[in-house]
């Protein structure tokens, strides 16, 4: 157990592991097999489809909740949430992801679990939809991979539905209101949930700053690049802070972060992590990749105070 977690909390490596899950699809009387993927870090345990009690007045694709040992998780049907039409029989070996998304346990039914791959962040891309993809609405889809035969893993945007569930508290005017202390300059932020980006950039303008936005590690190395060229030396003296999300596409935030340590145009430069992986290792690892604090989306409150205290210890 010590390898493995000593192996999880290596930072640069730009590697993800995922859990491979299938959802079945009926269409003019076929069954095709998508398959999908979720991080394993965000993963608590897989368990059977238990039996569930209903929720009148909401959506659709929440099939109810359970009592799991004394916690009390909302159970989310995958198939619905992405308008797949689904066999009658799909459900009949089905399993049920159980995810920490902001510290919270949201289940997600899969008609089956396959097993956990280790994959590359630069073998996956942004999505891109075409044949055979086109239904799929790409907010819901963060990233594609492909795997042995030349099939196609899609990495869901589970974010989300976490954002449909109403459990990210969005910034408003009376969370960071009058008298609160209004900063400038320029954050640069990288998320690959345009959901995510959104709800961040909205808290960050309420601080006063302006917000440059990059979807991967890669991208976010080139708006240094750019913003370099601008101030050259004094990049620090505009650019307050980063903040990255862990998982995106291409590179991963850890192996972002872990490029601009070693710059010495950017090492000045405080990181903060912000992503919905909740585990103790996803903080360790943040640390050893110079981040300056961790936080878990999103909570109003704690993320103005995070922010505030990072670019406040780096003003001169």
């Amino acid at each position: 157990m010590a390898a493995v977690q000593d192996d999880r909390l290596r930072v640069g490596t730009n590697e993800m592991e995922l859990v491979d899950f299938r959802i079945f699809k009926n269409e003019d009387g076929e069954v095709y097999e998508g398959i999908y993927g979720v991080n394993v870090a965000k993963v608590r345990e897989i368990i059977k489809l238990p039996k569930l009690t209903e929720l009148p007045g909401v959506p659709e694709y929440i099939e109810g909740i359970f009592d799991l040992r004394g916690v009390v998780i909302p159970v989310v049907n995958l198939a619905k949430w992405m308008g797949i039409n689904s066999p009658k029989d799909a459900q009949e070996n089905a399993r049920v992801i159980i995810a920490e998304f902001n510290n919270i346990l949201i289940g997600f039914v899969v008609h089956e679990a396959k097993r956990i791959r280790r994959i590359s962040w630069s073998d996956i891309e942004p999505a891109s939809f075409s044949s055979g993809h086109s239904e799929l609405d790409k907010s819901k889809i963060t990233g594609v991979t492909r795997i042995e035969d030349d099939a196609v893993l899609l990495i869901l945007d589970l974010e989300t539905v976490v954002q449909e569930l109403g459990l990210y508290q969005p910034a408003t005017d009376e969370s960071y209101g009058e008298g609160d202390e209004i900063f400038d300059g320029t954050v640069l932020l990288l998320d690959d949930s345009s959901t995510a980006r959104s709800i961040v950039k909205d808290a960050l303008q309420k601080m006063g700053f302006s917000v440059i936005e990059a979807s991967d590690g890669s991208e976010g190395l080139e708006r240094l690049e750019d913003l370099y060229l601008k101030y050259n030396d004094n990049i620090a003296d505009e650019v307050r802070l980063i903040i990255s999300d862990v998982e995106m596409p291409l590179m991963d935030g850890f192996h972002f972060a872990n490029r601009v340590k070693q710059d010495d145009r950017f090492k000045k430069l405080p990181i903060v992590f912000n992503s919905s992986i909740s585990d103790h290792f996803s903080e360790l690892r943040g640390k050893e990749a110079g981040g300056e604090a961790y936080l878990v989306k999103f909570d109003a409150n704690s993320f103005f105070d995070e922010v505030a205290r990072v670019v406040r210890a780096h003003v001169k």
